[in-house]
């Protein structure tokens, strides 16, 4: 055949671009991208959704689109088209406040009205309407957590542990407790109920307003009975000792009282619980008719009570009871109808979380949820239809969906449906809901609804344009048999290059706590995993019994046996990874920090003949040296459970130690005390083994910056230096 010019010119063509695709290889990640957030970016930020206004508008924060090079407004976007107009303007707002003062930073009031700035160590207020900025406050003392009350006149905080309220109309600032000191608290938590109770969320506050804004009821700590523990600043010449009020299992608690101010004359009401018993109090909620309920724990946590509480002359009277054989919850998400018609409960008390329908007296009028499955939240009651909308997971545990159900004729229905993790907010009477989605091979993205699941439109993807150019891990969820009839759930990620014929070790991440899943079907928050796993590190984590995938009858197992389920279904998928011809079985890795750094610890101890190496960082190394509320909720006291103490303590196993086991802590943490590594590391030199070991000075539970950077990077590099045999790039 004769070949013509042209025909040879689209021919070679041809070759070049099939010799040019040959060599064309997808992109590797850095370590800067990953661990130090450098250009180019695989993800970027979701947009800052302030909530929704109203059944038809949402929020949100950013720049005015029609203003080139403006600052943050909020802006109010319609759901059923998008359509965007300014609702604030701060820029606009803000020209009178003084120099380091920015509306989009402030604490706005329910109507946006208001807002509340606590800055310089003082407060200040700018009222909308009325165009005008003022100082509130003018003294030496901080003002920790100020809160608006409810009709935005008001504002309640605590300073030098006393509760303050501050009337905005009438400039004047009262002082409503008179005995805060150093070891007594009102309406500011004592250490463990921050830590355990009321949440890190709450940022101490222990005071709530009333719904008319005419009370306010909060807790009074008295630490005077709780041990104190040293906590060692090594800075300047002479170094600083902080003493910490923290209770270890077994010790005192602090005393704790609940109190009701009413602002119209001043006069606190105590409800009448004994000031002295050893006892629980915590989670106040007030009724829609300012009536107030706040519920009651034993010691022992095995018994739960809702009590309501007369604002007038503090008696209790009570209205749930729920007992359980191993340990029993706070009602976080409790909720009053606003009809007086009842209330409802989330517990675990039948094996499975589920929603419960009481009445105003405590009578069950109907369990809205049954099966194996699991009610994660609240997060909308719609009264007026009759529907409860809710987070949880059915027949899948890995994932989380938006579920409803009527409190009136029941039926559970599923709204979303994509598999993997869905967190969504509805608009007020339930016509929209914005879905923040992701998946293990779909990075956040935030979709709008309609509340029948109808898909309306993206609102944004933090999937960047350049994430395809990149050769990532092969992520993959399936399940590991326990061998007692548990199928665990389990995430690996493979080298891209995976060959089966290779032999390649492997990095356990875990957290491993009570009810902690580890394994999602969702996208992680960074991509530590993808790095490890080029490098040619099959990053992995699996699921206990005890992680909450088989509903709280799963999680109870757990109970006075901390770290034997987690070691017997670990070592369970180590055995399978060993019948992986693909895997080098004396290459088994695993980090943690926290709970996860007791589980690496106890795997490089108790489970030394699977585990290898192990970084286990800020780690429980006995229970007897953590905190009370934690502790004893699992294990209960040390004098009732002496056997279940030994065989949970790493130092109990410290002379199986084999391995290489990378320790790390900060010497001011006042979570898990350093105490619990120096412990350890005496039994390893007692026993006379090697470890290595990284002290972070200063650092509080979690490194913090710069430490925080630099432990990264170890933690890589021990990775890379001990399986790969090289130093990191």
């Amino acid at each position: 055949m004769k070949i013509t010019k042209s025909r040879l010119i689209i021919f070679i063509a041809l070759l070049l671009f099939v010799s040019n695709q040959s060599f064309a290889q997808k992109k590797k990640l850095t370590y800067k991208q990953v661990y130090q957030y450098a250009e180019p970016r695989l993800t970027q930020q979701l947009p800052k959704i302030q909530g929704w206004l109203d059944n038809e508008y949402y929020l949100e924060l950013k720049p005015d689109p029609a203003k080139s090079g403006s600052k943050p407004a909020l802006i109010k976007v319609k759901a059923s088209d998008g359509a965007a107009e300014v609702f604030l303007d701060y820029e606009k707002l803000g020209v009178d406040l003084l120099e380091g003062f920015s509306l989009d930073k402030a604490i706005p009031t329910n109507d946006f009205k208001g807002f509340l700035f606590n800055q310089k160590n003082d407060l200040y207020h700018f009222s909308v309407d009325e165009n005008t900025f003022k100082r509130l406050t003018n003294d030496d003392a901080e003002e920790k957590n100020p809160r608006f009350s409810p009709d935005g006149k008001k504002i309640a905080y605590t300073k030098k542990n006393n509760l303050y309220v501050y009337d905005i109309d009438a400039d004047e600032e009262k002082q409503l407790t008179n005995d805060g000191g150093d070891l007594v608290y009102n309406g500011r938590a004592s250490w463990i109920y921050y830590e355990e109770i009321l949440g890190r969320a709450s940022q101490y506050a222990a005071f709530w307003w009333s719904p008319n804004s005419e009370m306010i009821s909060f807790l009074r700590f008295d630490d005077n009975p709780v041990p104190e523990f040293p906590i060692y600043r090594a800075d300047d010449q002479h170094g600083e000792l902080e003493k910490q009020r923290y209770p270890k299992a077994g010790d005192p608690n602090p005393f704790v009282k609940l109190g009701i101010v009413n602002l119209a004359d001043g006069k606190i009401v105590w409800a009448d619980f004994d000031g002295k018993a050893d006892q629980y109090i915590a989670w106040s909620f007030w009724t829609n008719d300012n009536k107030l309920t706040v519920q009651w724990m034993n010691r022992a946590q095995d018994n739960i009570i809702i009590y309501f509480v007369d604002t007038e002359t503090g008696m209790k009277t009570g209205l749930h009871n729920e007992k359980q054989s191993a340990w029993v919850e706070w009602y976080e998400d409790l909720y009053f109808f606003k009809n007086n018609n009842g209330f409802l409960l989330r517990t675990g008390v039948d094996g499975w979380y589920h929603l419960y329908y009481y009445d105003m007296k405590g009578n069950l009028k109907k369990k809205l949820t049954d099966g194996k499955m699991t009610v994660l939240d609240i997060v909308l009651v719609d009264e007026e239809n009759n529907k409860i909308y809710f987070h949880g997971w059915k027949d899948n545990s890995t994932e989380k969906h938006l579920f409803v159900v009527g409190f009136d004729d029941g039926g559970v229905k599923q709204l979303t449906s994509s598999a993997g993790t869905h967190t969504c907010a509805i608009s007020p009477s339930g016509k929209y809901f914005y879905d923040r989605f992701s998946s293990i091979t779909q990075p956040a993205k935030l979709d709008l609804y309609e509340s029948d699941g109808k898909f309306i439109r993206t609102i944004a993807d933090t999937k960047t344009n350049i994430m395809d150019e990149y050769d990532l891990a092969k992520v993959e969820l399936f399940t590991i048999p326990s061998g007692d009839g548990y199928n665990l759930p389990a995430v690996w990620y493979l080298p891209p290059d995976f060959e089966p014929t290779k032999k390649y070790p492997v990095v356990f991440s875990e957290y491993g706590g009570p009810g902690s899943l580890s394994v999602r079907n969702s996208f992680p928050y960074w991509l530590g995993g993808f790095y490890l796993a080029q490098n040619g590190i099959i990053y992995f984590s699996v699921d206990h019994r005890g992680a909450g995938h088989f509903g709280k009858k799963g999680v109870d197992l757990m109970h006075r046996n901390l770290g034997k389920w987690e070691m017997n279904d670990y070592i369970a998928a180590v055995k399978w990874l060993k019948q992986k011809s693909f895997v080098d079985s004396t290459k088994i890795g695993i980090e943690g920090g926290s709970y996860g750094g007791y589980i690496t610890a106890l795997a490089l101890t108790y489970g030394a003949d699977y585990f290898t190496h192990g970084i286990a960082d800020f780690s429980v190394t006995d229970w007897k040296l953590y905190d009370s509320h934690y502790t004893e909720r699992y294990m209960d006291l040390p004098s009732e459970n002496p056997e279940g103490y030994k065989n949970s303590s790493v130092l109990t196993y410290a002379n199986k130690y084999n391995g290489k086991l990378f320790i790390r802590h900060g010497t001011m943490d006042d979570n898990v005390h350093m105490q619990n590594t120096i412990q350890l590391i005496t039994e390893f030199i007692r026993n006379d083994k090697d470890f290595e070991m990284m002290i972070y000075p200063n650092s509080r539970h979690g490194y913090g910056m710069p430490n925080g950077m630099h432990a990264v990077r170890e933690g890589v590099q021990f990775w890379i230096k001990n399986f790969l045999g090289k130093e990191l790039n």
